[in-house]
């Protein structure tokens, strides 16, 4: 926060804190004291910056809320009184459903319940004066689409700014993802200690992102392009102001760690809000067992066997998930290089079928096990996991409200048109724009026809369809990893993985657009082969996004897998080999 504040020019500074895991984490705080349910981080960080950033006519907007965005307003409050400050604070709610739950229709059990809601709510604390604005569940984007709004005037009827904002607004959500943090091609920077982006919005929703003046990493076509790309699916990005289309976004070079991004075109927005539901799953524990040297396979298969047997049968954990990660490595010269790991991941509603009973089994198997038996740690007690689930709810049954400085509550109303009503759209879709399966991936509502198993091109004109993958010569071949030539960025939605694949060039895009179709993926990641996948064309920024539907289980909190976020599923695809033109190495 410091160094954006001293950095350079800011009008404002914004911060994102909520990920779909934080908000299990907020909700248990707030079941252990219900005066908590913020980001307590935030408050550290305001208590160093605050006084900085009135100094600087900077303002502040950040979503760590949380569950309870009223408590940290005063909370802010307080902090500014101890330090002889007096910040105007204003805070949106209205997303916490889970007090209305049983009205609303909403499962019973949950721990959270928060509609996602959009930027207008901030625009009316700003106009009101606000130094500070905090908000719980808002999509991420909003917190930079508020401030616009505020700033430039724009109404609901402003597609065009409005998506505009939300796409500087993606690519500003991850700080540090903007600048070469977690990019395919780091190499080609120095990212050691990467900046923070920054927007600089214009009238028309236009941006150019950048970055201050000698702060580390980069900002290039390809860093915003990876941002672009990342759990955003297919070309509509749904919000509950706008639906934003990808596929007409425009990424030029404006000179050193600057990139414009223009040509954004708006759509209306669904008529129903997405809502993250939290609920406890069950308890689960992990028990690692270190297999060195010879017989790996033997090995394991003897230590699953063993363990399996010495459960005693009303005790069984509900589920037991085993994986061995072949990590060993031929004549090692050292002895964790010649170890593999296997882990067994047990789940059970019983906390103590996952902790006593699997604790027991695995010392009993010390002195009688494969040779070399040992674990990475004793097995500890089950702790419970959260489930992360989403509705979608009508945008008019959510109370999104605005809490202004002075105390004034100023009621903000859903899109006045929307995706069920939009004359345009409607017609766009009848004209059959977009093809089969036009919904998208977005943090607002839900899409319009879910596509199915099969692969779905969203491209519109100009992108080579699924069926034509394949289909073209070029050329003499080599066998290299597939990230030689295509730079790919992943992440999570809930169950679901979102891998996205970009092309550097023409001629790699040309190749790659027909050669990476949903079966090629398949061979290429065999734990995607039984999974509906879904396959969208961006030809504007020469990608490919897929979706792949279940991956990851319950979500990040049940820990499904053993990259429970599928940060590097994407990583993981460019160590793939396959044939690569030589025209293009």
């Amino acid at each position: 926060m410091r160094e954006m504040l001293t950095g350079g020019p800011l009008d404002v500074l914004t911060g994102d804190y909520l990920a779909e895991l934080t908000m299990l984490i907020l909700a248990r705080d707030r079941w252990k004291d219900p005066s908590l349910g913020y980001a307590k981080t935030f408050l550290r960080q305001l208590e160093e910056c605050l006084g900085l950033a009135l100094e600087r006519g900077v303002r502040i907007v950040v979503n760590a809320g949380g569950l309870n965005p009223a408590r940290l307003a005063d909370a802010v409050r307080e902090l500014a009184r101890s330090q002889g400050l007096d910040p105007a604070v204003g805070h949106v709610e209205g997303d916490d459903l889970l007090p209305r739950s049983r009205e609303l229709g909403l499962p019973d059990g949950l721990l959270a319940a928060n509609a996602y809601l959009g930027a207008f709510g901030i625009a009316e604390c700003l106009r009101g004066g606000a130094d500070v604005v905090v908000t719980g569940r808002v999509t991420d984007a909003a917190l930079v689409v508020g401030p616009a709004v505020a700033h430039f005037g724009w109404g609901a009827g402003d597609l065009d700014a409005l998506a505009g904002a939300v796409v500087a607004g993606h690519v500003l959500e991850c700080g540090a993802q903007a600048t070469g943090g977690n990019y395919a091609f780091f190499r080609e920077h120095d990212v050691t200690r990467p900046g923070f982006p920054l927007a600089e919005l214009h009238p028309d929703g236009s941006s150019v992102v950048t970055k201050h003046p000698g702060t580390g990493g980069a900002v290039t076509v390809g860093t915003v392009t990876a941002q672009l790309l990342y759990e955003t699916a297919g070309p509509r990005y749904l919000g509950p102001d706008v639906t934003a289309r990808l596929d007409t976004v425009r990424l030029t070079d404006d000179g050193p760690d600057r990139v414009r991004i223009d040509g954004v075109r708006g759509e209306a927005p669904p008529a129903t809000l997405k809502t993250g539901l939290n609920r406890l799953g069950g308890h689960r524990n992990e028990v690692v067992f270190v297999l060195t040297g010879l017989d790996i396979e033997a090995k394991a298969a003897l230590a699953r066997r063993q363990f399996e047997e010495g459960l005693a049968p009303d005790r069984r954990p509900a589920e037991l998930r085993w994986t061995l990660a072949r990590t060993d490595h031929a004549d090692a010269a050292t002895e964790e290089a010649a170890s593999a790991l296997l882990r067994l991941t047990a789940r059970d509603a019983d906390p103590a079928r996952v902790g006593r009973e699997l604790g027991r089994v695995a010392v009993e198997m010390g002195l009688a096990g494969y040779p070399g038996f040992h674990l990475t740690a004793p097995p500890g007690p089950g702790a419970p996991y959260g489930v992360f689930e989403a509705a979608h709810l009508a945008a008019e049954e959510v109370e999104h409200t605005a809490v202004l400085p002075d105390g004034r509550r100023v009621a903000v109303p859903p899109a006045p048109v929307t995706e069920a009503t939009g004359r345009e759209t409607t017609e766009r879709r009848a004209a059959g724009e977009g093809g089969a399966g036009a919904g998208g991936a977005g943090e607002g509502g839900v899409g319009a026809g879910a596509a199915g198993e099969s692969a779905v091109d969203e491209g519109g004109a100009g992108g080579p369809g699924e069926a034509e993958a394949g289909g073209a010569d070029f050329g003499p071949t080599r066998r290299v990893p597939l990230g030689l030539v295509a730079g790919a960025r992943s992440g999570d939605k809930g169950g679901d993985a979102n891998l996205g694949v970009w092309a550097r060039d023409e001629p790699g895009w040309h190749w790659l657009s027909r050669t990476l179709s949903t079966e090629l993926l398949r061979e290429l990641l065999p734990e995607t082969a039984e999974l509906p996948i879904t396959r969208h064309l961006l030809p504007n920024l020469r990608a490919l996004n897929f979706t792949i539907a279940g991956l990851l289980g319950e979500g990040v909190a049940a820990q499904h897998r053993f990259d429970p976020q599928a940060k590097a599923l994407g990583e993981w695809l460019r160590s793939r080999r396959l044939d690569i033109p030589e025209a293009l190495l």
